[in-house]
């Protein structure tokens, strides 16, 4: 029970860093090319996206399938590209914490 209380409360204190990395992932990743974060560029603001997708529980591992496979249809008619293989799943996953962060 100690073991699992402890891993929990690790887990929440590293949430944020994960999320403060993804903001650095999601430039190096090149996503800012397309994406603002409180500003519509060629693809919705990373803030439109987090309330967009706000209480649903399963918003983490669709926007990483999103992010991963690219798509088009949900905001617009302009595609989104996939997210080069070189952008591992560790690093789409921390920049997807980040944009179900930003208020």
């Amino acid at each position: 029970m100690r073991y699992l209380i402890a891993l929990t409360a690790g887990l929440l204190l590293t949430a944020p860093a994960f999320a403060e990395n993804g903001d650095a992932l999601a430039k190096k990743a090149n996503c800012m090319g397309c994406h603002g974060v409180t500003n519509k560029s060629v693809g919705p603001a990373f803030k439109a996206v987090a309330e967009k997708y706000a209480g649903d529980k399963d918003a983490q591992a669709k926007l990483e399938k999103k992010v991963r496979s690219g798509g088009s249809g949900v905001w617009g008619g302009m595609a989104m590209p996939p997210t080069p293989a070189s952008v591992g799943d560790a690093d789409v996953k921390s920049i997807v914490q980040w944009i179900l962060s930003v208020k």
